[in-house]
């Protein structure tokens, strides 16, 4: 049975993550915070219908599903561990493993949102100033609707994810906003 096409799709970037990588110890305590505001996000956008994509970077796992990767990131001794378990995508979301910064780079993310019928994209993730910064020049590339939830993103420093969100809003147009004040259901349709 097809499934319901909508106008967008909400694309959390990188939390499935070890955070075991030179600087994760200060994404860390930005992370945690990350948790308590995304995991609302995703749970309004499933209830309204916006699909959940989950893009994650692969930690050299290529051989392993996703199940195998999650094991992978929330192994005890994982940093990440506890972001990694609390943002655990639920059966009916999608996941798609990237092989470099951007959700874009050599994945199956376009058929997906094509199928999907997606023009808009809300970004959320680690790192604002990696990651979604490549990810959101990407979509802007492939002329789509962006909305980045601030306070749904991290970086190692406030500094890093502010100049990031600041580039991504004067240079791109993006629409910055935190993830409440996001009309979930009308982006649905």
């Amino acid at each position: 049975m097809p499934e319901k096409h909508s106008h967008a799709a909400l694309l959390i970037i990188d939390v499935i993550n070890d955070l075991e990588f030179p600087g994760g110890e200060k994404v860390l305590p930005w992370a945690r915070k990350m948790v308590d505001r995304l995991a609302p996000v995703a749970e309004r956008a499933r209830r309204s219908g916006v699909p959940v994509i989950y893009v994650n970077d692969n930690f050299g796992q290529w051989r392993s599903n996703f199940s195998e990767l999650f094991e992978y990131c929330t192994r005890p001794e994982a940093r990440g561990r506890e972001v990694a378990l609390a943002l655990k995508p639920h059966p009916d979301d999608y996941f798609i493993v990237k092989p470099k910064h951007s959700v874009f780079f050599s994945t199956s993310l376009v058929p997906l949102l094509e199928y999907l019928g997606t023009s808009h994209l809300i970004l959320a993730g680690i790192a604002t100033n990696l990651c979604v910064f490549f990810s959101a020049h990407d979509a802007h590339m492939h002329e789509y609707g962006i909305s980045v939830l601030s306070d749904c993103c991290c970086a190692e420093s406030d500094t890093d994810h502010d100049i990031a969100l600041d580039q991504l809003k004067r240079f791109l147009r993006v629409q910055i906003c935190r993830g409440a004040e996001l009309d979930m259901a009308s982006l649905a349709t």
